[in-house]
């Protein structure tokens, strides 16, 4: 099974859960929170969330989903960039522990970048690690000057991880940012590795190398996609926990090899970028 490590932590399954638009229906809620536990139930500690996801809506969901199972969860939620200075930060993680029923979170993120200067930002968070709030820091769409940029300010090395866009039609960050992350050991979070819901991902759903792949292997097309994200050494999938089925499928991809011959189809398919290319963001 492929682990990743975040700063000296004990091994984590490189697949995680992600919980984008839940939260937003309250019909499905059920659903949600057993898809949750499911992926608990099969070794996903890594759950992925947001203050942004339905505006508090899916840390509530997955606040129920971890009643009584806290601690076999290793659980990452992320900031507004708006509430990331130091006193704006500290009220946002303390209504995030409420929705999420914890006292701390494994993993605190600043979203994306706003205005609020990243010195203000570390700051913050080292000051809601003193308080016992928050384990690790890290950040989220950052690009490689970005990185740069953070390590460059006092304390900005104790960032733990990068979370970004990452699937086989968004391979941007291999050309700088995940070689530079990867040379200084710190993992990088995919979102998204199996493509936001629309017309692209409906097309690498039925994309006929891939499906030929995920036939000869006995699997399924986003297993080969997930299997494909987490190739990469240092990287962590999060794909969203839809249901109790999509969540022992992405547990099944922690131990699928794809071979070279594979590997070289899915390339020539969805070729690696020559250039330097804007950060991709959803």
């Amino acid at each position: 099974m492929k682990t990743i490590k975040f700063n000296g932590e004990s091994a984590l399954p490189a697949i995680g859960q992600g919980t984008w638009y839940m939260g937003e229906n309250a019909a499905q809620r059920g659903q949600e929170v057993a898809a949750l536990q499911a992926g608990l139930d099969h070794g996903l500690k890594v759950i992925d969330t947001a203050e942004m996801y339905a505006e508090g809506g899916a840390e509530d969901v997955v606040g129920e989903a971890l009643r009584g199972r806290r601690d076999q969860a290793w659980l990452v939620s992320k900031v507004y960039p708006w509430n990331a200075g130091e006193v704006d930060a500290f009220e946002a993680c303390e209504r995030s522990l409420r929705r999420l029923q914890t006292d701390y979170l494994d993993l605190y993120l600043l979203h994306w970048r706003g205005n609020v200067p990243l010195e203000e930002t570390i700051r913050a968070m080292q000051s809601l690690q003193q308080q016992g709030k928050i384990r690790h820091w890290g950040v989220s769409n950052f690009d490689h000057d970005d990185m740069l940029e953070l390590w460059n300010e006092p304390g900005g090395n104790a960032c733990v991880t990068n979370q970004v866009l990452y699937h086989l039609a968004s391979r941007g960050i291999e050309y700088d940012l995940l070689p530079l992350c990867q040379q200084r050991e710190v993992p990088v979070m995919a979102y998204c590795p199996l493509a936001q819901a629309g017309r692209l991902r409906q097309a690498l759903f039925e994309d006929g190398q891939l499906q030929q792949i995920a036939q000869q292997k006995g699997i399924s097309v986003a297993q080969v996609m997930l299997a494909w994200v987490i190739r990469q050494k240092g990287v962590l999938a999060i794909p969203k926990a839809s249901s109790v089925a999509h969540v022992q499928q992405n547990a099944a991809a922690l131990t699928i090899d794809l071979t070279h011959e594979e590997l070289a189809i899915i390339d020539r398919a969805f070729p690696a970028p020559q250039h330097k290319t804007a950060l991709d963001v959803v």
